[in-house]
């Protein structure tokens, strides 16, 4: 199994990279050997996400999707598990115990990975995702003279471990306005709030380690994360993909996508 797949766009027509890092199922048979059966799948993946931003090779964008589970590493985590968050909700760390609902996800109900098998996974599985995006980056940058990273992420519409109450339909995160130009914040607000999705903004998610990591708007690298409530694109039970919805919510993607572009490249 590939650590990742990188999805081409030839030509690239503009100036922006997709990272989907948490749509990934697969898990080494020496990982998958110590959970417990009856989690698996695990809820916590972002289903079907690589698919609702298919679209985006058409606009001349190249994608990078993960194939391993958030279960074996967190690309989205820092790399030495410090928390991203402060604020007494459920986290998890680079390499996983538990859901987000804090339920153990190993049989014999471990609380912690070793140090050792944390360094294992953070070789094998982390870094060379991080290094192709970066990559990916660099080419965009010496292309374009800037690059946009767009970081793709769904979650339940509740998680009270997380949140009390309902998430937003859509959750822009730009670790505190931090990751990217005013004016590629503010474009994305206004794309994404131009149609009947309800919107936030770095709250309740401001952005992980992607978004806070990639994006340096000094050196003309920007980074915005856009977290997603599953049910805007799957159905009401949230395991299926739900085509006439998702349909709705690639339309204002594209826009988005499309106008974010020529913030940083008009035609």
């Amino acid at each position: 199994m590939k650590l990742f797949e990188i999805t081409s766009a030839v030509p690239q027509q503009l100036p922006v990279v997709i990272s989907v890092p948490h749509a990934g199922t697969y898990f080494p048979d020496d990982i998958r050997a110590e959970l417990k059966p009856d989690l698996l799948p695990p809820d916590d993946t972002d289903w079907w996400v690589h698919q609702l931003y298919d679209f985006a090779t058409e606009l001349g964008i190249p994608i990078l999707r993960a194939n391993y589970s958030r279960w074996v590493v967190d690309l989205n985590r820092n790399p030495d598990s410090s928390p991203l968050y402060t604020d007494g909700r459920v986290l998890t760390g680079l390499c996983t115990t538990t859901t987000f609902l804090g339920e153990p996800i190993y049989a014999d109900e471990r609380t912690a990975i070793t140090n050792e098998e944390i360094a294992r996974r953070k070789a094998l599985y982390f870094t060379p995702y991080h290094q192709a995006l970066q990559e990916l980056l660099d080419d965009t940058k010496a292309r374009f003279g800037s690059v946009l990273l767009w970081d793709c992420h769904s979650i339940r519409r509740r998680v009270p471990a997380i949140h009390k109450g309902a998430f937003p339909d859509l959750i822009l995160g730009s670790a505190d306005q931090m990751s990217a130009a005013p004016a590629l914040i503010e474009r994305a607000l206004h794309e994404l709030g131009s149609g009947s999705y309800s919107l936030s903004h770095n709250t309740p998610f401001k952005g992980g380690f992607i978004t806070r990591h990639f994006g340096r708007p000094d050196a003309r690298q920007h980074a915005l994360q856009l977290e997603m409530s599953k049910d805007v694109y799957m159905d009401d039970a949230e395991p299926e993909y739900a085509p006439q919805r998702a349909e709705q919510i690639r339309a204002v993607l594209r826009q988005t996508l499309l106008a974010l572009g020529r913030v940083l490249h008009p035609a």
